[in-house]
C-alpha cells in the first residue's frame, strides 16, 4: 500500500468512526431511558478515532517531503488536540455530549489535509522555534475551541433554564440534567480561557520575537501579513479584556459568553480564514 494510499484509507476509517460516535450520542440523548453502556461505548470509541486521527494527521503533515502545514492541517489539529481534551474531560465532568458537536467536525477536517495539501516548510521544518511556535499555537487554538464549545453548550442551558422543554426528560433536556451547575460550567471555562489566553499570548510573542527564524523574514505589516497579524491581535485583546473583566467587574452570564464567541470567532479568521484565503481564494481566483 502506498503512502497515499494509507493516508486516504486512514483518514476515511476514522472519518466513518466519528461519524458513528456522533450517530450513537444523537440516539443517546434521543432515547427515553438514560444508557450509560452507550456512552461507555461512545468513550471506548472515542480513543481509535483520537488515534486515526492522530496517525493520518501525522502523515500529511511529515510524510510527504518534509513538513507540510496549510490552513487543512491547522484545523484538523486543533479539532484533534480539542477531542482529546474533551475525552479527557468526560472523565471528570459529564459533557460526553458534546461529542455530537465535535465528531462531526472531526470527521470533516480529517480528511481535508489530502484536498488542501498547505505549504512546505521542508527548509524550516528542522528548526526548533519552528515546531515550538506551531505546537503552542494549535494548542491555544483546541484550548480555546473547548471554550468556545462549552460557551455555546452553557449558552444553550441559559436557554432552555428560561425557557424549559415541554419534554424535560428527552433530547437535549437529558443532557442538561446531566450537567454541573452552570456556575461550575463558568468556572471551568473561564479556567480555560485564561490557559488559552496564556498561550496565545505565548503564540504571539514567539511569532514576533523569532520571526526571522521561523518565517525567513523579520515581522513585517504588509498585504500578506497584516490580515492574520490585525486578527490574531484582536482575539488577544477581546480575550485578555473578557479575563480583566472578570476579575475586576465580575463579568459572567452571557456577557462572558458573547465576548467568548466574539474571540474565538476573531482568532479563527487570524490564521485559518488567511491561510484559507491565501491556499484556496486567491489561488483558485487570483
Amino acid at each position: 500500500m502506498t503512502g497515499p494510499e494509507f493516508y486516504g484509507l486512514a483518514g476515511f476509517c476514522t472519518a466513518l468512526l466519528y461519524l458513528v460516535i456522533a450517530a450513537l450520542s444523537w440516539l443517546q440523548l434521543k432515547s427515553e431511558t438514560s444508557d450509560d453502556r452507550r456512552f461507555g461505548l461512545v468513550t471506548g470509541l472515542m480513543l481509535p478515532a483520537l488515534v486515526g486521527h492522530a496517525v493520518a494527521l501525522g502523515y500529511s503533515m511529515f510524510g510527504i517531503g518534509g513538513l507540510r502545514f496549510g490552513f487543512a492541517h491547522a484545523l484538523s489539529a486543533t479539532m484533534l488536540i480539542s477531542g482529546i481534551l474533551l475525552w479527557v474531560e468526560g472523565f471528570f465532568v459529564p459533557l460526553r455530549g458534546l461529542y455530537l458537536l465535535v465528531a462531526p467536525v472531526s470527521a470533516i477536517t480529517v480528511i481535508l489535509p489530502p484536498f488542501f495539501p498547505g505549504i512546505s516548510l521542508a527548509s524550516e521544518g528542522s528548526s526548533l522555534a519552528l515546531k515550538l511556535h506551531l505546537s503552542v499555537a494549535i494548542l491555544s487554538y483546541s484550548i480555546l475551541t473547548v471554550a468556545a464549545l462549552h460557551a455555546l453548550l452553557m449558552a444553550s442551558v441559559d436557554r432552555h433554564l428560561h425557557q424549559p422543554s415541554v419534554a424535560p426528560g428527552q433530547g437535549l433536556a437529558r443532557l442538561y440534567a446531566r450537567l454541573p451547575p452552570l456556575l461550575a460550567l463558568e468556572s471551568l471555562l473561564f479556567r480555560q480561557i485564561a490557559v488559552g489566553f496564556v498561550l496565545l499570548s505565548a503564540t504571539l510573542a514567539s511569532g514576533a520575537v523569532f520571526s526571522e527564524e521561523l518565517f525567513g523574514q523579520p515581522l513585517r505589516f504588509d498585504h500578506t501579513t497584516a490580515h492574520k497579524i490585525t486578527f490574531a491581535l484582536l482575539s488577544w485583546v477581546v480575550f485578555g479584556g473578557l479575563l480583566t473583566g472578570r476579575a475586576v467587574f465580575g463579568w459572567r452570564g452571557r456577557i462572558a459568553l458573547r465576548w467568548t464567541f466574539v474571540g474565538f470567532v476573531m482568532l479563527l479568521l487570524a490564521y485559518v480564514g488567511s491561510r484559507f484565503v491565501v491556499e484556496v481564494l486567491l489561488r483558485r481566483y487570483g
